[in-house]
């Protein structure tokens, strides 16, 4: 199976440089990123902390000055970008980054043409940026980096972290409950496997670590909503689990 190439896309304006190491560790979750590029004013101070965290990402700078105040001009350089970078055809999806509305448009249009769109972006993210994206994913959950390793299994599943950016409201357990309505076999059995991704389509900021567990499984049980079924498959510890709603 072939990975998927990636350009990456950083609108420096609108998102902290603090965790850019761990958001390109989550961009490798879902391709390589072959293109990596920043759009800011270089000659403003209020984008100077970018500036090492550059180098040691391997991210090019492109230098876009502010011709009108107020105004934002990093924001068409990096649309024109992503236009010619879609009909050169050299990669498969798009990371863009940046907690700014101003992209929704682009992400449709990026979508529409078969591309696959993550976005990465703060929780203050306007909801349309969020909808538009494949998949969105909020940087404050990657400034901790990833879960603390673990030797067992089950010591995983009980982990979660101590500060989530979300709660576990009755819209997200609906949108769970629907989902795995929606997936069941005739017996009312949901494949855990299937569930993360057909929830992703009609919530794409969804992520278990929104709400402090590292896995979708854990998110599960704590609803404590549905019965589950743990089928070893008798390799090297695989586990098929299925669940229902109780």
């Amino acid at each position: 199976m072939t990975e998927d190439k990636l350009a990456v896309l950083i609108d420096a304006d609108n998102v902290p440089y603090s965790n850019v190491k761990e958001m390109l560790e989550e961009i490798a979750k879902n391709g390589t990123p072959t293109i990596k590029r920043i759009y800011a004013d270089w000659t403003k101070p209020t984008v100077s902390g970018w500036k090492n965290v550059l180098l040691e990402n391997a991210i090019t700078p492109i230098q876009q000055y502010s011709y009108t105040t107020g105004k934002n001009s990093s924001d068409s350089a990096l649309i024109i970008d992503a236009m010619d970078i879609l009909y050169s055809e050299k990669v498969n999806g798009f990371c863009i980054v940046s907690s700014d509305s101003d992209f929704t448009r682009l992400a449709t249009r990026l979508r529409e043409a078969g591309m696959t769109v993550i976005g990465f972006g703060e929780k203050k993210t306007p909801k349309p940026f969020i909808s538009a994206c494949d998949k969105f994913i909020y940087l404050e959950i990657l400034k901790t980096g990833t879960v603390d390793t673990v030797v067992a299994t089950k010591s995983i599943e009980k982990s979660k972290k101590e500060d989530p950016i979300s709660k576990v409201d009755t819209e997200t357990i609906r949108i769970i409950t629907e989902s795995v309505n929606d997936l069941a076999d005739d017996n009312g059995w949901t494949f855990l496997g299937s569930l993360g991704n057909y929830i992703l389509k009609k919530k794409p900021d969804f992520d278990p670590r929104n709400y402090g567990f590292s896995k979708l499984l854990p998110l599960i049980k704590d609803i404590d909503k549905f019965e589950i079924d743990e089928i070893d498959t008798g390799v090297n510890n695989i586990r098929h689990i299925y669940l229902k709603q109780k």
